[in-house]
């Protein structure tokens, strides 16, 4: 299978010159979680921003605050021991107002069409999320939230309804170093249509409430996440493009490389989609632990019309995840009049993950959804739709542990109805997504160029299902698989379209 990779390594070096500091207490600011001191914050970065590469100081203490917007050649830093507060009151919050943003969210920290920003310092950014969404819920008893603004099945105000913590918008050579940020109400950190940026060192602990992703990039090219822990109640790190006002020329995500992190998530612990439209190019995630995380450990997907090629995934430790890989490619039917999506030139090297017998986030507050169906334990699964083949997939050195357990009484899908498995061209994609699946290890489903080498898959107890099953998989390529804990004479099937 021939293969080309234009994959770059990032050098991103930021260039903020620190310049003169301004405290924010000497502007007027309080130390205190009940007095806001926002006019007085704001006053101290806009006065920061009259100078070159001005500091606004945060020094040790509480500091309560609303919405803050930071502009050009400004850097936030915030000392060992300081902590702002986000406000509790949905009022002391505003959104952008003339922006190209993806979606118009209020946010505690804001920053559009900026350039040479910076968020530093061992401080904690502090969301107060869970108390923020309360009141916000209680508005919709008392009848001042509108009932669209409430989502009844879950019991609580929309995502959009909640206050973000930091919310970049086309910003270029922003850099975000070594602070701690919790407690969101929604999203935690969304950049969108940025360039050169860089978040190195980050601490997010977030699962105070619901859709806390823990990092958000969408459209944005030249990007190095680096060295950074996430404990999130939603996605870990999520890469995203969205739909934008011009169809035909789609922004997408270029030149982005994950590295050395540690993430648990009561959803996926780095995903690529799921909203994608013009897609995602030349991705590194390499070095990364994942535990205690709900569903896949990586995550590559493409729902609306996204390109997706020349990713690289390596050096993935998994421990107490519900799925190691989910690799999809559908379309929505909305989306039928306009070009479909790919994802072609996926490679996966070095991979091992434990997978539990029980849900991964069972003792945590915040846990993933519960299934409204039987099923067995889940497998790796890589699938295209009957129009539309994923193509050249690469897996080498991967080793998975599965709890095995799969019993046909619980929940039957023998290879013998392999064209019963729904295709569900248009569903939301997530691991769960087919119901039970045919194979306890690996499934793949209309798909050309698969090459998997030196792979280790072992069951703990048996399963009723094989290991592998491959569905209209064309040029199929294993080598040196190794299947321990199963018995059955055939641990690989592979349906009559296959060679």
């Amino acid at each position: 299978m021939t293969r080309i990779l234009y994959l770059l390594t990032l050098g991103i070096v930021f260039t903020h010159c620190q310049g003169q500091d301004f405290d924010i207490t000497a502007f007027g600011a309080v130390n205190s979680t009940s007095v806001l001191s926002t006019k007085q914050i704001q006053q101290t970065i806009d006065e920061a921003s009259k100078h070159k590469n001005g500091r606004v100081i945060v020094p040790k203490g509480n500091f309560l605050t609303g919405s803050l917007t930071l502009h050009s050649n400004v850097e936030l830093h915030l000392k060992k021991g300081a902590i702002l507060l986000g406000s509790t009151d949905v009022d002391d919050y505003y959104a952008l107002s003339r922006t190209t943003a993806t979606y118009n969210w209020k946010s505690l920290i804001l920053c559009i069409n900026n350039s040479n920003v910076k968020i530093s310092g061992q401080g904690i950014i502090d969301g107060q999320g869970h108390e923020l969404a309360q009141r916000i819920d209680d508005l919709f008893y008392e009848g001042k939230l509108d009932s669209s603004l409430y989502q009844f099945k879950e019991k609580r105000p929309k995502a959009h309804v909640r206050p973000q913590l930091i919310q970049f918008v086309n910003c270029t050579d922003v850099a975000i170093e070594s602070v701690t940020i919790k407690n969101a109400a929604s999203w935690v950190q969304v950049y969108d249509l940025c360039n050169n940026l860089r978040i190195h060192n980050v601490t997010v602990e977030s699962v105070s409430y619901w859709n806390n992703d823990g990092i958000d990039i969408i459209d944005c090219k030249n990007v190095v996440i680096s060295d950074s822990k996430i404990n999130a109640s939603d996605d870990g790190i999520c890469i995203k493009s969205y739909k934008r006002n011009q169809e035909d020329h789609q922004p997408i995500c270029d030149n982005i490389h994950i590295y050395n992190c540690k993430v648990r998530s009561s959803a996926s612990a780095v995903k690529l989609g799921t909203s994608s439209f013009g897609g995602f190019k030349n991705v590194v995630i390499e070095n990364i632990k994942v535990y205690d995380t709900y569903r896949s450990a990586i995550a590559i997907e493409s729902w609306e019309t996204g390109i997706i090629e020349n990713v690289l995934v390596r050096n993935i430790q998994a421990s107490n995840t519900g799925n190691a890989l989910f690799i999809r490619l559908n379309k929505r039917p909305i989306y039928d009049h306009l070009p479909s999506g790919s994802i072609n030139n996926v490679m996966i090297q070095n991979i091992k993950c434990v997978v539990p017998f029980v849900q991964p986030d069972l003792y945590y507050d915040l846990r993933g959804p519960a299934l409204p169906f039987f099923h067995n334990i889940f497998p790796i699964s890589i699938s295209g739709y009957p129009d539309n083949r994923v193509t050249n997939i690469s897996i080498d050195n991967i080793h998975v542990i599965y709890p095995g357990k799969g019993s046909s009484t619980y929940a039957n899908a023998p290879v013998s109805r392999l064209q019963h498995i729904p295709e569900r061209i248009e569903e939301y994609p997530e691991f769960s997504m087919f119901g039970e699946l045919p194979a306890w290890g690996l499934y793949a489903r209309h798909c050309d160029g698969i090459s998997i080498t030196n792979a280790r898959f072992k069951i703990k107890s048996p399963d009723y299902r094989p290991a592998f099953v491959f569905d209209d998989v064309l040029n199929l390529n294993l080598t040196n698989i190794k299947i321990k804990g199963d018995n059955k004479e055939k641990g690989i099937i592979r349906s009559p379209q296959n060679p």
